[in-house]
This record gives C-alpha cells, structure tokens and sequence, in this order.
C-alpha cells in the first residue's frame, strides 16, 4: 500500500465539492433534496474505488471493475431498498434497477412529471452520475495530475463536476434552484483551485517560497475578484428582463400517445346495455354530488370526442410519467380536499377513475404497484392512465380538490379563458344553428352555455336504445347522429349524444369546450363505501373561464316518457285458411340419448415441474453480486495464464530470461514497485530492499528454507549468465529457473498477507 499525499486528498475534496454544487440543480426535477443520499453515496463510492486502486496499485481497468461491482453490491440502500433484501443487500430487481438507470433514467426523467418519484428505479440516475464523474476525476487526480501539476491539468478535472452541473439545468425544469448562489460558489472554488496549481512546478525555498506564495494569493484574488466583477456587469447588461431557461423536458414530447387506445365515450353504451347492473368500482370517501371522472376529450373528427394526441401542441394532452405525487393543474379554483379509496371490480381498461384533480395517487395492489412506471397523469385534464390496464383487484388511494362551481349572477361579467385547443373538424351545420338559436339573446358567455343546457335538458328526452326504451335512441356522436338527433321531431338520445352536441354547440360559439366521460353514483350524506355500476355512468360538458377554471354543464334531460307520433293502422285482410299436418307423437329431443362427458383437465398430469419464481429470484440475487466480483478475478487468471503459456515457448535463453520477467510481474501484481528501467541484478536488489522494509524478511527467509528457494539477487545473476555466456541453455536448466522463480514468487505471497494476495488476483501486469 501507499499513501496519498497531502495535495491529492485536498484535491479530491475540491473535486466532491464542486460535483456536490453541480447535481444539486437536481432538485427541481425531484421536488426535494431526498435525491441527495443517493448522490452522495455515489460520490463516496465512486471516490472510495479509485482511491482502492490508487492506494492499492491496481491497473486502470482493474479499477474500473473494483468500481462497478461496487457500484452494484453497494447501491441499493441508497436509491431503492425498498427492493433489495433487508434494505440492504442487493435483490434482483434492484440489480436491474441500478442498471436501467443508468441506460434509461436519462430520457425518463424529462418525460416525467415534476416532482420525479416513478419509476422505482429514478434515483439510480443521481447515484450513477456522481458515481461516474467522480471515479473518473478521482483517477486523474491520483494517477495523472500528480505527474505535472500544472493550471491546464487541474482544468481538465474541472471538466466532470461542470457536466454534473449543466446536467442539473438540462434535466430539471425552467425553475432555477439557487442559481445565482450554487454558480458563484461554484465559479470562485474552481479558479481558485485552477489558479493555485499555477506555478506549483517551479521549485523554491526560503525567501523565494514565501514570495512565490504570495504571488499566487495575490494573483488568485484578482483572478476571482475580476471573474465575479465581470460577470455581475456582464448578467446585468445582457441577460434578458424575462429569461426563458431552456431544459430538456420543454422540447420533449411525453412518449405516451392517447390517440392508441380507443375514444372512452365510443365506448359509452357498452356500460348502460351490458354493464348496467355490474359493480365495476366500489369507491371510499366520495361526498355527495361527487362525480368519478374517467377521461376528457378535447378532439373532435367528425366522427367521434377523443383526447388529443401529443401532435397537438396547443392542446393540454400533457400525458407525462409521475410518481405518487400528481402535479396542479394550470388552470383550476380548488376548493374541499377528498380522500377517497378505490377498488376495481368488473371494470377494464386503461383509464383510471379520478375525483377532481390528483395531488397524489398510490398504487396500493402488488401487481399494479410493480407497474407503477406505466402510470401517465395529465394534471390540466385531471385524469390518469395506466397503459399496461387496469382490472379486477386493482385498488389505489387518491387524494384530490374538487373544482368550486360558482354561481351564474357570480359569472355574468367573467369572460372565457384565451386558450387553444384543437380545432373541430366536420362539425355539423346544424349544430351552429342550432347554438345561435338556443343561447337567444344572451349576452354574457354563461348566460349563452346555461341557455343552451336548459334547452336541451327541457326539450329532450333520454334513451338508451334498451329494449325497454319507448323510443330507439341510436349509438353513436358522429355528425350524421348528432344531425339527427335535431332534425328528428323529437330529441332522443343519451348523456352521450347531448354533451357532444352542446359541447360542439359552445366551440361554434368560440368557446373553450370539452366532454368528460364519467359516473355519477347516489352518494348519501354519511356513506362511506359506495358501489358504482355501469348505469351511472354519464357524460357532461366543460368550458373554461377566465380565473375561475373549468365550470361543468350537465345537458342531459331525465324524462324518458317520449310523446308517441300517431301513426294510421293498416287493416287486416283475410287470408285462405290452410290445413296443418298432423303433430308428431314424439319430440326430437326424446329420440336423442344423454351422453356423460368427463371434463377431466388431464393436462396437469403431464405438466412438467417448474421451479417457483422465488427460487429464480434468490439465486439471481446471489449469483449476480458473485458474478460482479469473481468474473474478474477469472479474467484477470486467465490473461495470466496465457501470459505464461507465451513465456514458456521460444529459444532456451528467452524462457530463462522469461522465468524472471514472470517473477517481477508476480512482485508487482502483489504491490511491490519493480524499477522501470534498470538490469536483472537492480531489481532484485531494489525488490530485496522493498521486502525488508515492508517487515517481510523474516516470513521471506522462512519460506525460502521450506521452499529451497534463493535469494533474488543470486536468481537475477544466474539467468544474466545463462542469457549472456553464449553457450547453449538446455531443458533442465529452463525449468531449474521457473522452479526457482516460482519459489521466490510463492514466498513472498505467502508473507504478504491475505488481503494482499487477494487483491493481486485483480491485477494484470505485463513487463516490456
């Protein structure tokens, strides 16, 4: 081992300090400073390893290795020990997770929702960027600065924690965190370590020291002082009075499309024919009046209301990955808090029933919870999406504000919200006529859009095309149903049919419009658990205002008693009476024979034995780590061995010149410091000299005896003699010499100890 002088460890502090100031801009995207511990550790290991190499004398890929097994065995505390054994011990989902991380946590943290907590595998992301940084800077520092320590070199090591900090602009969000502080900090630590490693070359002593040194604090200062002076001037005079930060997330565009998965409300009838009496959720905490919203569609093609895809850029499809906590929406007036609980039952689909706005939502069930990465939550919208599905046994807590419904005088002088939404395509003619006609003299746009609601809930009437229903109400919101439903002499249809056509109504009027799908369950004062089934299921309308936020309007009438049109009866005419045949005296049902049939299942006799999943998992979590830490110790053996193999072929001289370049790697691989460029007999004087200092002598001497091994020195002197003497080198006396290098070899890793036997099976070493 060796010791790291005084100047290297300053410098590592420095360089953890500046990385420490670089990812803490991490912290407006994970909402709080909990990312931390993971970066942290990541400093500490990635630090500790290269150390380990240095301290050790380990080759810059053998360290590179010690690191990442480290980065595996000890990473799991710190970002997920929810998944690792005990907390502690690396499991096989953490291993993954750690691994993902690095690959993947990059593009998933600009697509995710802030503040960062899904997928489980996020905090990996921190942990392996200080990993990363500080291995390779604690490399250089140690190896390669000491050589020259000069201003460019100490610049180049700057390089990583400046990456660190422009990561945390580019990753989080237009919200600085402390930036005028962390960039000043930042800025003096760095030049005035930059500038004290200038002039560090020159050598001097005495008086000449005293002013080399103050030279270098004076100059440091004007340096620091300067750069801070400029740079206020510079801030002041050319930054922008509005700056726009530019980060990642603001250009990429949430990978979740909604335009894959059908329109919800396509989809309405299916719940009032086939599901109308099925209990598809069975919901905790809801208050009376309270709506389950299921999706909000923005889009109309002339053909159906679906959400809008991402290509949509002036729409508010921001469908984004979130962890527990769900982000506000932009524009809302929240008023009581709702704690409610749900359990799916018959229901199945993507789209996750939500009260209000989310401002948090736990996946509580096993199997949803470990697909907790495929949760999107669209904050404007208020509703969520689970893209693997959701089904029987789902169960989730959501805590949410509903929106405050203010009354009509209250609204007569607020204007709608300025907001683009997409354009309405082949709307029907007759629903602009019929919206101009409908909102009559209204002046102000609430007076319009509730003029508009009572005509319609007044003057139609409610059909869901059941068999039971007097009148057929047919299917659909296109805009042949829709220009139906106004030319017909009555109007007949469902939530469905009249929230689309008011909702198209109120766009042709210019207004913000869109249709939430939804259930509307009887909830009476004090019920705590209500059962909702496929007949509550609904459909009502929004429009936003200016300040106020999305006011809902409900046109959907309750009379179901359609007027009937008086139609003529036809008369009767008399038909020829025709004789029947004679009726058969048996049944063709008494002809046929009953037959048992044994539905035995005989495929679990033949199935064969599979190994439990647990099983897998153990032996993944074990075999992983020794994997991590023996596989290079493999390598390592059998680069060795083949260096060997090379060493024992070719002329008698050059194998017995060989034996001693083995031995002289062998010393190196177990820490000992061989001389670069010096004879046989230097180094086995320079080893022998090492060995004593070292406190190995004795166990040395004792090793030889047992061994009949020879002093190096005598080993050095016989091989320059079988090399130089001319005369031909024979078989016996190749393999004299390996036998007695492999003697001296085996002494002295017997004396070294075990750790440092150990950690030579790492280390490669070639001489040249």
């Amino acid at each position: 081992m060796r010791r790291l002088p005084r100047n290297v460890v300053s410098d590592l502090l420095v360089l953890s300090l500046l990385s420490l100031l670089g990812i803490v801009g991490y912290e407006t995207s994970f909402g709080d400073l909990n990312f931390l511990v993971a970066a942290i550790a990541g400093l500490v290991v990635g630090t500790l390893a290269a150390v380990a190499g240095a301290v050790w004398r380990l080759g810059v890929l053998t360290t590179v290795l010690v690191a990442v097994a480290a980065y595996f065995i000890l990473g799991t505390p710190f970002t997920m020990p929810e998944t690792g054994l005990f907390a502690v011990l690396p499991s096989l989902t953490s291993l993954a997770g750690l691994a993902y991380g690095a690959v993947f946590g990059w593009a998933d943290i600009v697509t995710i929702g802030t503040p960062v907590e899904a997928p489980y595998y996020i905090a990996a992301l921190p942990y392996f960027a200080a990993w990363l940084v500080s291995l390779v800077g604690t490399m250089l520092a140690t190896r390669w600065l000491p050589k020259r320590r000069t201003a460019l070199r100490a610049s180049v090591l700057v390089i990583g924690p400046a990456l660190l900090y422009l990561s945390g602009i580019l990753l989080g969000t237009d919200e600085p965190y402390f930036a005028g502080v962390r960039g000043v900090a930042f800025a003096v630590i760095a030049l005035v370590w930059i500038a004290w490693h200038r002039g560090t070359t020159v050598e001097a002593t005495g008086e000449g020291a005293k002013r080399l040194r103050r030279q270098k604090i004076t100059g440091t200062s004007a340096v620091v002082a300067g750069a801070v002076a400029i740079g206020a001037i510079a801030g002041v005079a050319f930054a922008p009075v509005s700056p726009e930060r530019f980060v990642l997330r603001d250009e990429v565009v949430p990978p979740f499309d909604p335009l894959e998965f059908p329109s919800p409300l396509s989809g309405f009838r299916k719940y009032t024919k086939d599901l109308a009496e099925e209990t598809l959720f069975t919901v905790r905490g809801l208050q009376p009046g309270d709506t389950l919203r299921l999706a909000t569609m923005d889009s109309y093609t002339g053909r159906l209301w679906n959400v809008a895809g991402p290509e949509d850029a002036g729409s508010d499809a921001g469908y984004g990955i979130v962890g527990e906590s769900l982000p506000e929406p932009g524009l809302a007036d929240l008023g009581s808090k709702r704690d409610v609980e749900i359990e799916v039952g018959a229901y199945s689909d993507v789209w996750l029933p939500t009260v209000g706005y989310g401002s948090s939502l736990h996946l509580q069930d096993a199997a949803s919870a470990a697909r907790a990465s495929d949760l999107r939550y669209n904050p404007d919208a208020g509703t969520a999406v689970l893209t693997s599905g959701i089904g029987e046994g789902t169960r989730y807590e959501l805590t949410a504000n509903v929106q405050r419904e203010p009354d009509t005088d209250d609204m007569l002088d607020v204007p709608v919200a300025d907001l683009t939404l997409p354009i309405v395509e082949n709307s029907p003619d007759v629903a602009e006529a019929k919206a101009s006609e409908l909102a009559g003299d209204a002046a102000s746009p609430i007076e319009q859009l509730r003029a508009i609601e009572k005509a319609l809930k007044t003057n139609g009437f409610l059909s869901h095309g059941l068999a039971s229903d007097e009148v057929a109400s047919r299917a659909g919101h296109g805009a042949d149903r829709i220009t139906e439903l106004f030319t017909r002499s009555q109007m007949v249809g469902d939530a469905e049919q009249y929230a689309a056509a008011m909702a198209l109504m109120a766009r042709d009027l210019g207004y913000p419009a869109r249709v939430v799908m939804g259930f509307a369950p009887d909830v009476a004062e004090g019920q705590d658990e209500v059962e909702v089934v496929g007949d509550d299921v609904t459909a009502w309308v929004e429009v936003a205002f200016d300040g106020i936020g999305w006011v809902s309007f409900h046109p959907t009438p309750d009379q179901v008693d359609v007027p009937k049109e008086e139609t003529p009866k036809p008369k009767s005419e008399p038909q020829p009476q025709v004789r029947q045949p004679p009726r058969a005296e048996q049944t063709e049902d008494e002809l046929l024979a009953t037959v048992e049939i044994d539905d035995t299942d005989d495929d679990d006799k033949d199935r064969p034995f599979q190994i439990p999943g647990w099983v897998w998992i153990a032996l993944g979590s074990i075999a992983i780590p020794a994997a991590l830490v023996f596989l290079p110790m493999l390598a390592a053996a059998l680069i060795k061995a083949a260096r060997r193999r090379r060493r024992r072929s070719g002329p008698n001289d050059r194998q017995a010149a060989a034996a001693w370049d083995e031995l002289v790697d062998r010393y190196a691989e177990l820490g000992f410091e061989p001389p670069t460029r010096a004879t046989r007999l230097q180094s086995a004087r320079a080893l022998e000299q090492q060995v004593v200092e070292q406190g190995l002598g004795d166990a040395m001497q004792g090793a030889d005896a047992a061994a009949e091994g020879v002093p190096l020195s005598t080993l050095a002197s016989t091989i320059d003699r079988d090399v130089f003497d001319g005369r031909p080198v024979s078989d016996e006396v190749v393999a004299r010499r390996w036998t007695e290098a492999e003697a001296a070899t085996a002494a002295v890793t017997a004396a070294v100890g075990r750790a440092r036997r150990f950690i030579s099976r790492y280390r490669i070493r070639r001489r040249r």
